[in-house]
């Protein structure tokens, strides 16, 4: 499993697939999301403004990351 390390304290699931380098626009990011392709903890999630925190998974077409908090 890969991590996505965040300054903050959430990202966008739409962001988190953009900086996981699993679609290249938020376009992209949209489509795939409002499809059903894609699981947060293990659930289908259809809002790509949904808010990933530390410890989030995140599953799209077989590759799965988790979301890390990195304090700054």
């Amino acid at each position: 499993m890969r991590e996505i390390f965040i300054k903050d304290g959430f990202i966008k699931l739409g962001q988190a697939l953009k900086l996981a380098g699993c679609v290249e626009s938020g376009f992209e990011a949209k489509r795939v999301i409002n499809d059903g392709n894609v699981l947060v903890n293990g659930k289908i999630e259809t809002r790509r403004g949904r808010k990933l925190v530390d410890d989030d998974y995140v599953t799209y077409h077989g590759d799965i990351f988790a979301i890390r908090s990195r304090d700054v």
